[in-house]
């Protein structure tokens, strides 16, 4: 089947037809779950059909409406070099919290003992600033800063997280499968832009679209953020 472009008087059409939202993988990387939305393929790269995305879309953001409205904490996740900076500045924007790195495995199943780590993290912090580490050796403070990089890389986003969030937004399903899979396991609600190499089954509100493309990314995130907005805004008036 030929690509033909998909014309729309729609303005989120549109949008995401700029946005290079269209494009998925070769047909040999798709996953079957990901058939119902292909609408055709161009040079061999298979073609999103983009009113079945915008639908998702718009269902994903209701719900993410709906988790504002109700004060519920969205996890943002997105560590491949195309998501960071995206996922980085949206949550940051909510002041939500994000993974913009490699997940660590029991982040969630395991999440006392990783909040102990993170609340170690804070308290060397708010000691060096206040100069409490003048006490130690040279040696011993250069030990501490190291392990204080370490776990700001690990765990600087996760800051904010207080305790099992409310759902979590994914970049890429496929590639944070552990982190969706220990959402499941928690009974945390996903909802993640999936390229066609994904199991969409694995997804509650998946949003089936490009999510290899820095453009493509961006505009999903800021339409997420969006909708988080929004809902606090009709809980505030």
């Amino acid at each position: 089947m030929t690509e033909t472009k998909q014309i729309s008087n729609d303005p989120i059409i549109d949008a995401l037809f700029s946005a290079g939202a269209h494009f998925g993988y070769r047909r040999s990387k798709r996953h079957p779950t990901s058939a119902p939305f292909i609408f055709g393929a161009k040079s061999g790269v298979e073609i999103f059909d983009l009113e079945k995305t915008k639908i998702s879309l718009q269902e994903a953001e209701e719900f993410v409406r709906n988790l504002s409205k109700s004060g519920k904490t969205l996890l943002f996740v997105g560590g491949k070099n195309e998501a960071r900076e995206a996922i980085k500045k949206g949550a940051t924007k909510l002041g939500m919290p994000a993974v913009f790195g490699r997940w660590i495995g029991g982040s969630l199943t395991n999440f006392a003992n990783i909040r102990a780590r993170i609340d170690k993290m804070l308290d060397l912090i708010s000691k060096r600033e206040k100069g409490e580490l003048a006490k130690y050796t040279k040696k011993e403070r250069l030990l501490i800063d190291r392990e204080v990089a370490k776990l700001e890389e690990m765990f600087g986003g996760l800051v904010p997280l207080k305790g099992i969030p409310g759902a979590m937004f994914v970049i890429d399903s496929g590639k944070e499968h552990i982190a969706v899979t220990e959402a499941k396991k928690e009974g945390v609600p996903v909802i993640a832009l999936s390229s066609s190499d994904c199991d969409l089954s694995k997804v509650d509100y998946v949003i089936p679209g490009n999510d290899a493309s820095r453009a493509s990314i961006a505009y999903f995130v800021e339409r997420i953020v969006s909708a988080y907005e929004s809902g606090k805004t009709v809980v505030s008036q």
